[in-house]
């Protein structure tokens, strides 16, 4: 039950809501320390505001070492010191005063903005809720000077390097009720140091040190930004992340993407910088992860740092208080531009990274490898090749001579779709340039191909990396219009309800341009007359349901374009090789060449990895040798 006062303070509130007649109050002009309380609560609504705006104005006066000392969270002190140009004494009054700045003069300017600050608020908001003391010298002063509170505060010599120091004491003294929506001290200081963190990305060439409570926390010299970020980020992101820099007219992309095998379950290791500014901006965060859609496993994340660069006239960044949104004239062409740039990157293995690129292996309808029927082979057969793990390379490279290829040919075999045999002899030198993969020693348990490189050892899943190159296949048999077609020689019927006999009747356009024909026997039946070639193992009636089902569900046009995708993963994950289906070693050997030739052959299409490699050093500790 809510007690009296609790229900005397809501009556006293709805009459005031609901009373006929308010004050009236005449129209006047508000004080200047009303304005520049107003400003802090959109500019400074924590202590990390604080650090943010500080930090941005280091930048801007051209510092390449700052240090951050922060106690109680900030909310007691934040003082960032600075080496750069400094401020004039004669400057200092207006510097603290509202809407004065050196960075923009005119509307021009503003359209044009080159630097991370510009609004010439920050300093004035600071004051009106905190104990601001500012000392700055320049380089041709002969000491420092000082000026403590709002821009009325006297200026007087002080001690003092080259640059700037700005004191923040007392955060909201004035301002109480401000205080109370502070969370702890460790929060506090938790949200300043990932402020610091962001900006410290943004420019790797600038040294940072961050202290709280007078305990050093981090301290990063000026390095390049494959270094800064493999410290900020830690050594995980270091080891599982792809470079990018790519140009497009006035953009530039340019930073590190993180492997999808690398994804977290949270969303903390994103920076995006547009001209060095930090921003959380949704059209860019969203080109990112359309980038990433083929790769992710579950709603995982990934971790990147990316900075955009452009013409400053096409980015409008004066948008919110905070600086931290931002307005693209063409948002289309830079979402595109993103989308392609991070899905161009992601295309790259990281197996056909850790060498050189592999020879191009195509894979044509028609040109099919081997398959012995599981049926027909026992389990020791798949483990009774002439050669083993003790051999040298040139003795198993051996197997795959023309005539031991020859002999392995005259099994009983099934097709294995959108792969081809693996080129013959292999030689070592093959292996270190070419095949970063290796080469096929057995099949474990049906379901993973293990396979020897320069490194150590390889662990395929054969129907996640079958599935990733079958899918990839669709997607460029149909983005060029090419998608060939297997007819079947009896077509394939099934009972259907009349509203999947309907969408097949009025969709036969978007099914002919998938590979299908699918056709109406009866006001109950459908029959399956024709289907992709590199589906033509397949269940053809699962197939056409798939197809039908999605149709129905989403209609004919966004099929093709906002569901084609997740079409084309299904019809390939129908379609790849099953678990307990014996391959021959060339087989496993054209699946490693394949995938080293797919994009994105990491990952399957649902984001699970399809290889993993054991180095020699791992496989050494597993057995302690040289401890």
């Amino acid at each position: 039950m809510p007690s009296a006062a609790t229900g005397s303070r809501a009556r006293r509130y709805n009459s005031r809501m609901n009373a006929p007649h308010m004050p009236v109050r005449p129209i006047q002009a508000l004080s200047d320390q009303l304005i520049s309380q107003i400003a802090a609560g959109e500019v400074v609504d924590r202590p990390s505001a604080v650090v943010k705006e500080l930090l941005e104005n280091a930048l801007d006066a051209g510092s390449t070492h700052i240090t951050v000392r922060l106690e109680e969270g900030g909310v007691k002190r934040i003082a960032i010191t600075d080496n750069g140009r400094g401020i004039p004494p004669d400057q200092m009054p207006l510097a603290l005063a509202r809407h004065a700045t050196s960075k923009i003069a005119s509307l021009s300017d503003l359209e044009n903005v080159g630097t991370l600050g510009f609004r010439g608020e920050a300093l004035a908001s600071i004051a009106s809720v905190a104990l601001l003391t500012l000392t700055s010298r320049t380089a041709d002063a002969p000491h420092a000077w000082e000026i403590s509170g709002g821009k009325e505060g006297q200026v007087t010599p002080s001690s003092g390097a080259l640059g700037t120091t700005i004191d923040v004491r007392d955060l909201y003294f004035n301002t109480p009720a401000r205080r109370k929506f502070l969370k702890s001290e460790q929060t506090e200081f938790g949200h300043c140091a990932e402020v610091v963190r962001r900006i410290a990305l943004s420019r790797p060439d600038v040294a940072f040190s961050l202290t709280h409570n007078g305990k050093t926390i981090e301290h990063w010299n000026a390095s390049e930004i494959d270094k800064r970020s493999s410290h900020i980020l830690g050594g995980e992101f270091a080891g599982a992340r792809l470079p990018l820099d790519e140009t497009a007219g006035p953009l530039r992309l340019h930073g590190f993407i993180g492997l999808p095998t690398a994804a977290k379950a949270r969303a903390d290791g994103q920076y995006f910088y547009v001209n060095g500014r930090f921003v959380r901006d949704k059209l860019l965060t969203h080109a990112v992860r359309a980038a990433y859609q083929d790769v992710l496993h579950g709603d995982r994340y990934p971790s990147y740092v990316l900075g955009l660069d452009l013409d400053p006239a096409l980015v409008d960044v004066n948008v919110h208080p905070s600086k931290i949104e931002v307005r693209f004239r063409d948002s289309r062409a830079v979402h595109q531009f993103v989308f392609h740039a991070v899905s161009r990157a992601l295309a790259q293995t990281s197996a056909t990274a850790a060498g050189a690129a592999p020879a191009p292996v195509t894979a044509a309808p028609g040109v099919l490898p081997w398959m012995r029927d599981q049926q027909q082979t026992s389990f020791a057969a798949q483990f009774s090749p002439t050669g083993g793990v003790r051999q040298t390379l040139s003795d198993y490279g051996a197997l795959f001579s023309p005539a031991a290829a020859g002999e392995v040919r005259e099994a009983p075999s099934l097709p294995l779709q959108g792969v081809r045999p693996a080129d013959t002899p292999l030689q070592e030198s093959a292996q270190a340039e070419e095949f970063p993969l290796g080469f096929a020693l057995a099949q474990l348990h049906g379901i993973y191909v293990l396979a020897q490189n320069r490194k150590g050892l390889v662990l395929v899943d054969m129907h996640a990396a079958h599935e990733r190159i079958l899918y990839e296949q669709l997607k460029n048999a149909l983005d060029e219009n090419a998608m060939q077609v297997q007819p079947l020689l009896i077509p394939v019927t099934f009972y259907a309800d009349p509203v999947e006999v309907g969408t097949a009747e009025e969709s036969q356009a978007i099914l002919h341009s998938l590979g299908f024909d699918i056709s109406a026997l009866s006001p109950t039946t459908l029959a399956v007359r024709a289907i992709p070639a590199l589906l033509k193992n397949a269940d053809a009636q699962t197939l056409a349901r798939d197809v039908l089902r999605d149709v129905r569900e989403f209609g004919a046009s966004r099929v093709l374009l906002e569901r084609r995708n997740e079409l084309l993963g299904t019809l390939a994950c129908h379609t790849a090789v099953r678990a307990n289906r014996a391959l021959t070693i060339p087989e496993m050997n054209a699946l490693l060449r394949q995938m080293e030739a797919t994009e994105r052959a990491d990952q399957c299409n649902h984001g699970r990895p399809t290889w993993v490699q054991l180095a020699l050093a791992d496989l050494d500790k597993l057995f302690l040798r040289g401890q």
